[in-house]
């Protein structure tokens, strides 16, 4: 492995324990269970590391919080529907005028959570019927909501102080 791979796969391993603490340890207690920030970490993999090495750390971050939190039968579909949560916010962000903007990234980050919050319900349905798929519904959306808006607010800081321009060119 030359230094490129070795940096990127740090970072990477990194993102994605910042996924996993986000979401095993810091739990806010909400009507339906309860929301985490693991989702808020996801969104700012992404703008660290990109689309293909943020939806890795968010789907082996996430994914690793349901296994090790007793939630066997989500481990698969959360690693991917939070590497394709990832993958979606990248690309709007890559495509949005000014890159990785505020305003791209919320953008970005609100498509990628209503494509979460779609996926898992659609989940949901087959395994537990449609009637609890529809009441865990607004407890889902709590939780991306509280993301996008934690993710923004911590973008704007680490914009503002230049750091994740730093850890984007090491």
């Amino acid at each position: 492995m030359n230094d490129d791979k070795t940096v990127r796969l740090c970072k990477t391993a990194v993102m994605a324990a910042l996924v996993f603490l986000g979401t095993y340890f810091f739990k806010i207690p909400s009507p339906n269970g309860y929301t985490h920030l693991g989702d808020c970490m996801i969104f700012i993999a992404v703008l660290v590391l990109g689309g293909k090495d943020a939806a890795l750390a968010g789907g082996i971050g996430a994914a690793l919080a349901d296994a090790l939190g007793g939630y066997m039968i989500w481990v698969v579909p959360t690693f991917i529907i939070k590497a394709l949560m990832a993958v979606i916010m990248f690309y709007i962000c890559k495509k949005g005028d000014k890159g990785f903007g505020l305003i791209t990234m919320a953008l970005g980050a609100s498509v990628g959570g209503a494509f979460q919050v779609i996926c898992y319900t659609l989940v949901k349905i087959p395994i537990f019927g449609m009637a609890y798929a529809m009441v865990r519904l607004p407890g889902l959306i709590v939780q991306t909501v509280c993301g996008i808006v934690i993710s923004i607010a911590i973008a704007a800081v680490l914009n503002g102080s230049g750091i994740i321009k730093k850890i984007r060119e090491v």
